[in-house]
């Protein structure tokens, strides 16, 4: 299994040149959301930027890429720099069924399973990363549902799981930045609304986007608050925590907002 350190940071194509500088704050793993992956090039082009991190794809959208085209890039970028690359998977945005998702991870076969992740929020995925790849990269969720997917994925599988952060003490500002990816990812994608109610969460708290649901999956205000809950994760069974800082007031600079937080986690 890919070690990915405690800690990574989401970054986008236009963050490159910041990347080893983001190595050095201690971030071991960058992410690539999927909505940066307009080619598949994109995680060559973070690997090239990096120089020792693992690169990770969070994630590659199975209606997008077929298995012909993830496995070779995997080829190409395990020729180009050995195990530095971790293929995260998912569907797409209308919930596929178990026997479609088995069945594109049988044309993976030149991918090793402890070099893919899923991600699997609910108990049928959950199981399926369990068997057929290292573990799982859940995200909007709570310290519990994280020890639930640790229980559930056992002991000896990946458990990655992603933070948004708002780096923004006002909650007014800071729930509206929290609400523009959460209005897309509850909006669109039903895999996130019923992993939310099964969160404990109502219709109307995912309709509404509200404070509770807001405050409750995303984190926001000081480093010190996203570093406590960034551990609150990994104390629940998270081998590794991903960092999505969300653009806040003036403050839209990675590297400013990762140098906080760097900081705030080491304490």
């Amino acid at each position: 299994m890919t070690d990915l350190g405690p800690w990574g940071i989401a970054v986008s194509n236009a963050d490159l040149a910041a990347v080893p500088a983001l190595e050095d704050l201690g971030f071991t793993t960058m992410w690539l959301a999927g909505g940066q992956l307009d080619r598949l090039s994109r995680l060559d082009d973070l690997l090239t930027a990096s120089r020792n991190a693992v690169v990770a794809s969070a994630i590659i959208p199975a209606d997008v890429y077929p298995p012909s085209a993830v496995t070779e890039l995997y080829r190409r970028t395990e020729a180009n720099f050995p195990g530095r690359l971790l293929v995260g998977l998912g569907g797409p945005q209308h919930t596929p069924t178990m026997a479609a998702a088995e069945a594109y991870l049988d044309q993976l076969d030149e991918v090793p399973p402890h070099r893919r992740v899923l991600a699997a929020m609910g108990p049928r995925k959950l199981d399926l990363a369990r068997r057929r790849a290292a573990g799982a990269i859940p995200i909007l969720v709570t310290p519990e549902y994280t020890a639930y997917a640790r229980s559930t994925l056992g002991p000896d599988r990946l458990l990655a799981v992603g933070l948004f952060v708002v780096l923004d003490d006002d909650p007014r500002t800071a729930r509206r930045v929290a609400q523009e990816p959460l209005q897309f990812l509850l909006g669109r994608v039903p895999a996130y609304r019923e992993s939310a109610r099964r969160q404990g969460f109502t219709d109307h708290d995912v309709a509404t986007l509200s404070d509770r649901l807001v405050d409750t999956l995303t984190v926001w205000g000081s480093p010190d608050t996203v570093a406590g809950r960034a551990l609150a994760l990994r104390a629940a069974g998270a081998d590794h925590v991903n960092l999505t800082v969300l653009p806040a007031g003036n403050r839209s600079d990675l590297l400013w907002a990762a140098d906080r937080l760097a900081a705030a986690l080491s304490r």
